[in-house]
């Protein structure tokens, strides 16, 4: 992956608010201080990709209910070696934590940026620099990973509720603001019983 690649995308996104702007300031500083940008054995941060899911009729947005953090949060991960770009990676996280084979990129632009410590048992504080990407699921049907207690569809309004998270009503409102979704009261679908459990059951 071309970090000056990277710095251009990211560089090229205009934020949405304060929060983001800071975000983007600090994933172009971090950028220019480290060249391993992305691995994940890189302690002081490293650049991750995330995946703002929606579905075909773009009224419901795809969240996982991470097994190590234990809340609500958009699909994604670390960047891989066989990722060629941000968007490769945060498709290939999309496919791989929801089972859903048919995604594709809304744009290949960036979404949205943010930024956030990293504190677990098992590694040293650091950082992630996380890059988001818009992608439409061309299917609702989806598997629970080993990543997740949890997959869920949720509509727009109901994203507020289930999540004190700022960058996910910030995403959610950008959405609403685009008009690139609009949100349904009909058939919420907030959980798929078919395939998913409730979000306090261990997979």
């Amino acid at each position: 992956m071309d970090r000056l690649t990277c710095v251009d995308t990211i560089a090229a996104h205009r934020p949405f608010d304060g929060e983001e702007a800071q975000s983007i300031n600090a994933s172009l500083a971090f950028l220019d201080e480290h060249p391993h940008f992305w691995q994940r054995h890189n302690y002081v941060g490293h650049l991750t990709a995330s995946a703002w899911v929606v579905n075909a009729a773009r009224s419901h947005v795809l969240l996982t209910h991470h097994r190590k953090f234990d809340r609500w949060l958009q699909l994604g991960g670390h960047i891989e070696e066989g990722d060629e770009s941000l968007l490769a990676g945060a498709l290939r996280e999309a496919v791989e934590e929801s089972g859903i084979v048919n995604i594709k990129p809304m744009q290949t632009a960036i979404f949205d940026v943010g930024h956030h410590p990293i504190n677990t048992p098992k590694e040293p504080p650091h950082v992630h620099y996380d890059i988001r990407f818009l992608f439409l699921a061309h299917e609702m049907t989806f598997a629970v990973s080993e990543e997740s207690h949890a997959l869920g569809w949720f509509a727009l309004d109901e994203i507020d509720g289930i999540s004190h998270t700022p960058a996910l009503q910030r995403m959610a409102q950008k959405c609403r603001e685009q008009a690139l979704i609009n949100p349904s009261t009909t058939n919420p679908a907030t959980v798929n019983p078919a395939t998913t459990k409730p979000a306090t059951t261990q997979r």
